[in-house]
Parts: structure tokens; C-alpha cells; sequence
């Protein structure tokens, strides 16, 4: 998926387990951290289904909906989620992988790209809305939630690692299938919040494989956007 001279490599991985996906992002992380020279990586997926959640004390929104908020300490349990449960170095709540969503695994060097997270988490916003706008869905951000809207219903989640400035986890973008699975848990901790995908808002049937090939496209594309070029001054006599 790479033109020649372009220091990404963007690798589609089909669906795998998430231990699986969690192993080979952690590999790559390490062995970047010894050899700076490594190119950066950014791996896409589907996963089998699963919940994840940040490290984070607050992990009420592992309840069902319907007790959101009355939850007291104690009380919290995972024997209502139908599919397994893990507990991961990235921010955010809780949120749910599975079949029909396309899972994006940036692995970048950040010391590369000005150490500015906030800048990386918008660049990985705006991937997101481009790749939806072609296919005439119209995403949108909304102000201090992290991830993609459409109009009030969430279309992508982003939760992100970084260790030694080097990302790991990413986004996972509702493309098609099943969504029952969120009402499970309180989805990033927003109550109420309305998942929606690309297949409910246009009608149409989309494969994560061929949305997968047009993103892989585009982040091929904007990488540039992200990195810090170096200004080299000549100096004349």
C-alpha cells in the first residue's frame, strides 16, 4: 500500500484476536524504540469481538446503560459484557472492537512529528472525517470529545498510547454490522450517546477491507502533514 520513498508502512491484517493485535503492536513499539531508524507503521484490522478500557479508576462505564450513573463502588462487575475484557495502557473508557468496524493501529515516532499529541489526535481525526467524506458521509468533531460524529452519533472512537513518544492503539471506525454489543457498557463514558456506523447512514453495503484500501490511501497521503520538517539554512560567503 506504499509508494517508493514514503517511510510508512501500512499493512492490513484481516481479523485477528485482539491479544494477537495488542503482542504485534508492543513488538514493533519495542523494536522502534531500539532502532530509531525503523520506519513507522500503521496497522489495519478487524477484530474478533472484545471491550477494552483504559487504565483509569473510574470504570463505571463498564456498566449496562441502564445503571449509568448509580453505580456505587463495589458493585462493579464484567459478568454482564458477552465478550471478554481487557484492560489497556491508552486513555478513555470503555468501548467495544468487533466484526464490521476497521481498527487502525498507528505506530509513529512522535519525536519526529514536534512531541505534540494534540496535534497527532486531530491528524488522526481528520484522517477519519476525509475518508468518510468519500463516501458522502459527513463527519464532523464535537468540542472537547475526542473521536468522529455525525451530527450527534458517534462514528469513530480514538484511544491512544504512547510510550517513549512512540504511538500505539488508534481508532476504530463503525464501517457495518452489528452495534448491540455498545449497549453493553456506556461507550467512552458518554451517557446516552447514539453509535452509528456508515452502513446506517447511507443505506448502502461497505466492506472494512475495501474502506480499509481508501483509507490506507489517505494516510499514505497525509503523513506529511504530521511530520516536523527540518529547515536547513544556507549560509553564503
Amino acid at each position: 500500500m506504499n509508494p517508493a520513498g514514503v517511510d510508512l508502512h501500512v499493512r492490513w491484517l484481516g481479523r485477528i484476536n485482539f491479544p494477537d493485535a495488542l503482542a504485534l503492536q508492543e513488538d514493533i513499539v519495542l523494536k522502534k524504540r531500539h532502532d530509531s531508524s525503523m520506519e513507522d507503521q500503521f496497522l489495519l484490522l478487524e477484530h474478533e469481538p472484545v471491550y477494552t478500557i483504559g487504565r483509569t479508576p473510574d470504570q463505571s462505564s463498564l456498566s449496562r446503560r441502564a445503571t449509568a450513573g448509580r453505580i456505587r463502588r463495589g458493585e462493579l462487575g464484567t459478568t454482564h459484557l458477552p465478550h471478554p475484557l481487557f484492560v489497556i495502557n491508552r486513555g478513555g473508557q470503555a468501548t467495544y472492537h468487533g466484526p464490521g468496524q476497521l481498527i487502525g493501529y498507528p505506530i509513529i515516532n512522535l519525536r519526529r512529528c514536534g512531541q505534540d499529541l494534540h496535534k497527532y489526535l486531530r491528524w488522526l481525526e481528520q484522517l477519519l472525517i476525509d475518508v468518510l467524506a468519500e463516501y458522502g458521509v459527513a463527519g464532523s468533531r464535537r468540542e472537547s470529545l475526542t473521536g468522529v460524529w455525525v451530527d450527534d452519533r458517534k462514528i469513530a472512537s480514538i484511544g491512544v498510547g504512547v510510550r517513549h513518544w512512540i504511538t500505539m492503539h488508534g481508532f476504530a471506525l463503525n464501517v457495518c454490522g452489528d452495534l448491540s454489543a455498545f449497549n453493553r457498557i456506556v461507550p467512552c463514558g458518554i451517557n446516552n450517546v447514539a453509535m452509528t456506523s456508515m452502513e446506517k447512514e447511507t443505506a448502502t453495503a461497505f466492506s472494512v477491507p475495501g474502506v480499509a484500501r481508501a483509507f490506507g490511501k489517505l494516510v499514505v497521503d497525509r503523513i506529511a502533514d504530521l511530520r516536523v520538517v527540518q529547515k536547513i539554512e544556507t549560509i553564503t560567503a
